[in-house]
Formats: C-alpha cells, structure tokens, sequence
C-alpha cells in the first residue's frame, strides 16, 4: 500500500512538474509571438518612412516643390485676370452702346395675345 502511495505521489508529482512545463512553454509562446508582432510594426514602420521618402524625392523631381507649384498658380491665376481685365476694357464701350440702343429703340405696338383676346 505504501508503494502505491507512494507511485501515485511519483505520478502527481510528475504531472505537476509537466503542467508547468507545458504552462512555460506557453508564456514563452505568448512572448515570441508578442516580440514577432513588434519587429512586424517595426519593420512596416521603417517601409512606410523608406517609401514616403521616395514619394517626396520622386513628387520634388518630377513636379517641383509645393511652393513652386503654388506660385505658378498664382502666376497663371493672375495672368488669365489680367487678360479678362483688358477685354472687359476693350469691349465695355461697344457692349454699354448696343445696349442704350436697344433700350432707346422703343417700338410700341400691341402684344400678340392681346390681339388675338380682342377679335
């Protein structure tokens, strides 16, 4: 009796001693896996910066700056309402008189609907 005491003892024993093993083995699981999660953000975050880079480096030599863009903008902007300016002054004159011309040239006579009310 005191051996199977003393076996089942032996088997408790062990089976605690595999239980924190197995319980180890998971918390060193969790911590890999933790740590391989961390290196992915670190290594998707130097991408992104490597690739923002490029962008900027690709968008400065093909397009220019910002600023440059802005200014020719501005540039054009100007330009375009400078030239309607001018054919605003080029053609007020002509535009003023043809209408004062239209106005004056008052033709009274009687609505067709009012006519055709009356017969």
């Amino acid at each position: 009796m005191a051996s199977q005491t003393q076996g089942i003892q032996q088997l408790l024993a062990a089976e605690k001693r595999a239980a924190e093993k197995v319980s180890e083995a998971r918390k060193r699981k969790a911590r890999r896996l933790k740590q391989a999660k961390e290196e992915a953000q670190d290594e998707i975050e130097k991408y992104r910066k490597e690739r923002e880079r490029q962008f900027r480096e690709f968008e400065a030599k093909h397009m220019g700056s910002r600023e440059d863009v802005a200014a020719k903008i501005d540039q054009d902007t100007k330009i375009r309402v400078d030239d309607m300016n001018k054919a605003v002054v080029s053609q007020k004159e002509p535009v003023i008189r043809e209408v004062l011309e239209l106005v004056y040239a008052i033709k009274p006579q009687m609505h067709q609907n009012y006519r055709q009310y009356r017969q």
